[in-house]
């Protein structure tokens, strides 16, 4: 027999690994029911489980038996604020520096320790320069400006007369191009 919501949030508050193990597999079925409602702009399906799975570890550590509600109502309402929640912060694009400082910084060497590096540095950007100015659409050097100015994808559809897709499209293929040309 099937041991209870409630008993496994107990033993897993109390450091039973297997409990919390049990938990999140049973309970990640929900996770991605929960997950395909929603779009992650500039994201994929996968993060939108991720958050819901820390959503779920969220209503374990917060589930309060005193309330009387199921754990499973708890945790779905959980798994929903999370997933939410990221989206939010993801339209907010509150962390978009981070976000797309990768694409350059984990190719292009740092090290200003001499001319002949502080040479090859400038290189390697007029050459993604180039790249960008012959490799991108105008749409794509338009979305990428606004982008790299910090306007929300929102807030480029809006002044390119786009719709929020076409932006996200827009931004998934400069990604891609510049790449290839940094690696």
């Amino acid at each position: 027999m099937e041991k209870p919501d409630e008993s496994l949030v107990h033993e897993a508050r109390d450091g039973s690994t297997a409990a919390l193990d049990l938990l999140m597999n049973r309970y990640k079925p929900l996770v991605k029911a929960r997950a395909k409602d929603y779009y992650l702009t500039g994201g994929d399906p996968e993060d939108l489980i991720q958050e819901g799975m820390i959503g779920l570890y969220k209503a374990v550590l917060d589930f309060d038996h005193a309330k009387n509600v199921k754990f499973a109502t708890f945790a779905g309402l959980c798994v929903v604020r999370q997933i939410q929640s990221a989206i939010k912060a993801a339209s907010r694009q509150k962390h978009m520096p981070l976000n797309t400082s990768e694409l350059l910084e984990d190719n292009i060497p740092h090290n200003f320790n001499n001319p002949e590096d502080l040479l090859l540095n400038l290189e390697a950007y007029q050459n993604i320069d180039g790249f960008i100015r012959e490799n991108l659409t105008h749409l794509e050097l338009d979305v990428l400006r606004l982008h790299l100015d910090g306007e929300s994808h929102m807030q480029i559809a809006q002044q390119l007369g786009k719709n929020m897709k076409t932006v996200d499209n827009a931004l998934q293929r400069i990604r891609r191009k510049i790449k290839g040309v940094v690696r």
